[in-house]
């Protein structure tokens, strides 16, 4: 049981800094969001930096004086530290978060003692600073030592402080596969392999294979902005329901064979055929509409316009399916689309 936990906890939360290394960990200064500025703190202590470890802290110093710090922590050799999610509470211009907390410490004699409780955060708001700027610091800290093992000590929330967060785990799951597949393809996925939010929505459906008196099933579509050109702005789209899971969308799309006039591709049209079936994972200037529940894109093949490729799909039966495409292959300066497939107005 005790196995299990620690290993749930550590997927959960992903926070975990170990200071045991023979070497000193590489250096992070990060005071992004409250798990963040406490793991600098613990890898400052880790590097012997107290200097840095007590700048974490904002007005209220953890000890009367900053030798006094340090000495505190001469004995440490190590530490093992976990956190779970914050609550946050607004406050005259600021905001605290609340940090649950539980870490292992190491002595240098190998004895070892366990920790948990809460760091309290504190960021100023932005808007109403002037300079000189001052981030996110650490408040305060309410440890106790415990005789309970490691990892049964993390706790829920920190006293009566706010709840956090609910995490949304599907979402997480989503923006974390956006990042591993696209990185290097999408430029909204930063250097260091972190996804923008995406848009996303809910969508009811009713399974063909559903009874009518059986309640009806929801899925969750995420819409992941990729990147944009001169004309085009590209668009990556993950599904989740309870039965398939989270799965990236595949958009079938006509592989065309278009003949223009004397081989002229600036010239006259002679013929357009449908000679087999591709798939794209990205579509191009696309939206999603909650009314038809139906995804709609539209190419540019250039800034003007004049020549493009359009489609639909619509969602039914747990899935996205095209039903009309459009293609506009002559570039003489109309717009004069030509349906190649539609499944969507016939009878």
């Amino acid at each position: 049981m005790r196995t299990a936990f620690l290993t749930t906890a550590f997927s959960l939360f992903a926070c975990t800094v170990s200071l045991a290394q023979t070497e000193p960990p590489p250096y992070l200064d990060d005071r992004s969001d409250a798990a963040a500025i406490v793991k600098s703190f613990y890898n400052a202590i880790s590097r012997q930096e107290y200097a840095r470890a007590w700048d974490y802290f904002g007005d209220q110093k953890p000890s009367k004086d900053f030798q006094s710090f340090v000495k505190g922590y001469e004995n440490t050799q190590s530490i093992q530290i976990v956190n779970g999610e914050p609550g946050a509470e607004g406050a005259a211009g600021s905001t605290f978060y609340s940090l649950p907390v539980a870490f292992l410490a190491t002595n240098k004699d190998n004895s070892e003692q366990v920790f948990s409780g809460c760091y309290t955060v504190r960021q100023v708001n932005p808007q109403i600073q002037e300079p000189p700027f001052h981030g996110l610091s650490i408040e305060k800290a309410q440890l106790k030592a415990s005789e309970q093992p490691f990892e049964e000590k993390l706790p829920e929330k920190c006293g009566d402080g706010p709840a956090p967060e609910p995490r949304d785990a599907v979402l997480e799951q989503a923006k974390k596969a956006f990042a591993a597949l696209h990185a290097g393809q999408c430029e909204s996925i930063t250097p260091d392999g972190v996804s923008p939010n995406p848009e996303t929505y809910t969508i009811a459906f009713r399974r063909a294979s559903s009874s009518e008196d059986e309640p009806e099933s929801h899925a969750r579509l995420f819409r992941f902005y990729c990147g944009m050109g001169a004309y085009n702005e590209s668009h990556v789209y993950y599904l989740y329901d309870e039965v398939e899971g989270l799965r990236e969308q595949q958009f079938a799309a006509p592989e065309l064979d278009i003949r223009y006039v004397d081989d002229n591709s600036d010239g006259k049209v002679e013929s357009m055929t449908i000679i087999g079936y591709t798939v794209d994972d990205e579509l191009i200037n696309s939206f999603y509409d909650e009314a038809t529940k139906s995804i709609t894109s539209h190419a540019k093949w250039r800034g003007v316009g004049d020549a493009s490729s359009s489609g639909t799909w619509i969602f039914r039966d747990g899935t996205f399916t095209l039903v009309k495409y459009d293609v506009d292959p002559s570039y003489d300066g109309e717009i004069n689309p030509e349906t190649v497939l539609d499944f969507h107005t016939g009878p």
